[in-house]
């Protein structure tokens, strides 16, 4: 089976699911489920998605640590029993709920990444039952809802281009239902905040920029084997996955079915966007400050002249290097680049191979550490309106 020695090594937990798998089964959806109260909401809103062709399976991990308080373990108690009298009442054909419940996880790595992993890695199982590497895991969240084209679109883009290994869905965060102006104007600018950073790494000529939302996004079974399945960090657990993703090629954006997050405070992680929420709430965050377009000016130069170092001379990189702004000129030399450059160089056969491998090591988390230093010490960080204001002149022009 394809995924033995994945599930005999990463795999932390015995089998949740008892029930034998469909050989027809082709998509599971996984929400991690922790103190949830919208959880039947989400599942409401999957159901009425407009029907697949597809056997789907939906499993919903609720999870709670060891350090959790009683009163957690018990509305997560009572939830998982209320998700399966909802799963005797709604499961369908090709459409079946499959609750868990992963208790007391030990506190050293109970968290979102953990509660995800558990999950996918369920998933991973019941695919490898019936070795089935192109089966698709669905990740979403347990206060969402959904577009009804969503269950439709994922199956369409998988099941028509077999090279597809993993996508990216959008996502608008639920405005309509909030009542508090404060909390309405924090969740527009962290989600314009979101699309300004998206464009503005491919405005600067990144060739792997993402959404890392761990709501919105699905993975075929063996390339989530492939990189070595979901990472157990408590926060920023779905930017690491989706970023070691990108090391196997473009992932597939899929624009026109939605995913639609909760805007809520949450305490949960350390950030993201209930994090950035309480702190605007508690104006211990301004998120009306975001990177300043200058640092991916900066980028843009490095990175438009990516060919130009394929097989270069250590005199043309010196004359090379001293052309770039100053914030990249540091970076590289923290990184010591000139010696990453020349193992990229020894072990690229072609241009094509050249580029590939350079972004595989210049990729998402050290062009936020760049950042991050860039603005320590040469920009300050920047009005997120006027921000986008550039980037928009720029791309216009």
């Amino acid at each position: 089976m394809f995924a033995d020695r994945y599930t005999q090594n990463n795999i932390v937990y015995s089998p949740f699911i008892e029930e034998k798998v469909s050989p027809s089964l082709s998509m599971i959806v996984m929400i991690p489920c922790l103190n949830e109260p919208e959880i039947i909401r989400t599942l409401e809103s999957l159901w009425a998605c407009d029907r697949i062709d597809s056997f789907c399976e939906v499993i919903v991990t609720v999870n709670d640590s060891e350090a959790s308080s009683q009163e957690v373990k018990s509305f997560n108690r009572e939830t998982y029993q209320r998700l399966i009298e909802w799963k005797k009442n709604n499961d369908r054909q090709c459409l079946i709920l499959q609750p868990i419940y992963a208790a007391s996880v030990t506190a050293k790595f109970a968290g979102a990444g953990m509660a995800r992993k558990i999950g996918m890695d369920e998933a991973i199982r019941r695919f490898n039952a019936i070795n089935k590497p192109g089966g698709v895991i669905v990740s979403t969240d347990s206060d969402c809802l959904f577009s009804p084209n969503y269950l439709q679109r994922i199956e369409a883009v998988f099941s028509e281009n077999k090279s597809c290994f993993a996508a990216t869905l959008n996502f608008r965060h639920r405005f309509e239902e909030m009542e508090d102006a404060k909390q309405k104007a924090g969740i527009r600018l962290y989600e314009d905040y979101l699309h300004y950073y998206k464009h503005a790494l491919d405005f600067a000529g990144f060739s792997d920029s993402i959404y890392t939302i761990g709501s919105a996004f699905a993975v075929r079974a063996d390339a989530y084997v492939k990189q070595g399945g979901m990472n157990r960090r408590q926060a920023g657990e779905d930017f690491y996955f989706l970023n070691k993703l990108t090391k196997l090629g473009r992932l597939t954006e899929i624009m026109d079915a939605f995913v639609y997050p909760s805007a809520r405070v949450s305490d949960r992680v350390p950030f993201g966007t209930g994090a950035a929420m309480t702190k605007w709430m508690n104006e211990d965050g301004d998120l009306t400050m975001t990177y300043n377009f200058a640092a991916f000016l900066d980028l843009k130069k490095l990175f438009n002249h990516v060919d130009s170092l394929f097989r270069i001379s250590a005199t043309d990189y010196s004359r090379f290097i001293s052309l770039l702004p100053d914030s990249v000129q540091e970076y590289l030399q923290a990184l010591d680049f000139e010696v990453k450059l020349t193992e990229i160089n020894q072990n690229s056969s072609s241009l094509a191979s050249f580029r590939k491998r350079f972004f595989q090591f210049f990729d998402a988390f050290i062009i936020l550490r760049f950042l991050n230093l860039a603005h320590q010490k040469y920009y300050p960080k920047q009005n997120l309106d006027k921000a986008i204001s550039q980037l928009k002149g720029c791309t216009c022009s």
